[in-house]
């Protein structure tokens, strides 16, 4: 199962290299365990890589099932994503195998975008045969098993017999009259008057035969075939033999036809290609200048998108300033405009007045009470004082 050469059979070579080295790495893969340390990626069959189903999704498997050869071979490498660059992963694995001694890359990297191919198997059974030989994992010859005869369970039934059954029967019979010397001769045999019956029945000979119309269906002996009979197997032989000769002429006429055809065709598309290459090379290079443009024009589009966003930003922000700066405006503005608060104010001053004019009687009651007690003091004082002066 291991190869020896490191490099690609190309398809003229042997065409059917690159299945057989797939069926190879399907055996390795069962070796190292995928099935059942990676079970969340989709199991393969064992021509997964050399047809063409769904590019993208075997890319992404290849890319996947390289990672983790890589990393059962001892080495540390990141798991690709699924949307992940595909010349950066093509790059990191052929990196990975161009340290390996013995290998040449003589491909294009290119090709192993496509997800299948004779290059995809080729890098994947290498990175196999590297996680293999670090494991420590050895091929070895194949020893072949003792073959063990079975014994064939013989189902009876009733209403047949095996060959070999009524062969032994036959057998025991012919053996049981050998003692007979007239067995092979029985004009010769003198007549044993001991073994002649008179058969008396009353049985209708009409009904006889109907009876024996209608039980005879069922007195078939059907002798079955065995399937070790080497008879058997070289009718077959040559039946299919027969049949192999007269179909091969006919077909082999269709084929040789179609292959004409085909080859007509190949070399009719091949002169239109070359045609259509003649004429469509100024097209082609008018096309080549105008992608160029495109290219710069491009470029040139997201430079300049790159200031105008910088700039509706810096607009976005001013017209949040702006809109804020608005509904302070209208909020003082309505205060202005509104004449609740100044009729609050006239009213308090009003009531302000009231308080001041009781406070201005209430001064006026103390200011008179008070000079009327100072007038009585006066008057004790002045009483007091002419007492005093008599009595001197």
């Amino acid at each position: 199962m291991e190869r020896k050469d490191a490099r690609i059979v190309s398809e003229k070579e042997s065409p059917y290299s690159g299945y057989v080295i797939m069926e190879d790495l399907a055996e390795k893969l069962k070796n190292l365990g995928y099935d059942r340390e990676s079970p969340k990626m989709k199991p393969i069959h064992k021509h997964y890589f050399m047809v063409q189903k769904n590019p993208g999704e075997q890319f992404y498997l290849f890319s996947s099932l390289a990672a983790w050869l890589i990393r059962k071979s001892g080495k540390s490498f990141e798991q690709p994503q699924e949307f992940d660059d595909p010349n950066t992963t093509i790059a990191n694995i052929l990196d990975v195998v161009r340290n390996d001694k013995g290998l040449v890359l003589e491909f294009a990297p290119n090709k192993l975008k496509q997800g299948y191919g004779d290059h995809v198997v080729f890098i994947l059974d290498h990175l196999a045969d590297v996680a293999l030989e670090h494991e420590g994992f050895q091929w070895k010859r194949a020893k072949p098993s003792a073959e063990t005869e079975e014994e064939a369970e013989m189902i009876e039934d009733e209403s047949e017999l095996v060959l070999d059954r009524v062969e032994e029967e036959m057998m025991a019979y012919y053996s049981d009259d050998e003692d007979d010397p007239y067995v092979f001769n029985v004009d010769a045999a003198p007549a044993k008057k001991s073994e002649v019956f008179e058969i008396n029945t009353n049985i209708n000979e009409e009904e006889w035969k109907l009876e024996l119309e209608r039980v005879l269906p069922q007195l078939k002996v059907t002798i079955s075939n065995s399937s070790r009979d080497w008879r058997s197997h070289l009718d077959q032989m040559k039946q299919y033999r027969t049949t192999i000769d007269q179909t091969f002429f006919s077909t082999k006429n269709n084929l040789d036809k179609l292959h004409k055809n085909i080859s007509v065709a190949v070399e009719k598309i091949g002169n239109r290609e070359k045609y259509l290459n003649r004429e469509l090379d100024a097209v082609l290079d008018e096309y080549r200048l105008l992608q160029d443009q495109l290219s710069k024009v491009t470029d040139n589009y997201r430079n300049i998108s790159g200031g105008v966003t910088e700039r509706n930003r810096d607009l976005e922000q001013l017209s949040v300033r702006l809109e804020s700066v608005k509904q302070e405006m209208e909020q003082r503005g309505s205060s202005m405009t509104d004449g609740t608060p100044l009729v609050k104010i006239k009213k308090g001053i009003s009531q302000i007045k009231a308080q001041i004019t009781k406070m201005d009687i209430r001064i006026g009651v103390l200011q008179c009470l008070l000079l009327q007690s100072k007038i009585q003091e006066k008057k004790l004082l002045e009483d007091d004082l002419g007492q005093t002066i008599h009595a001197f």
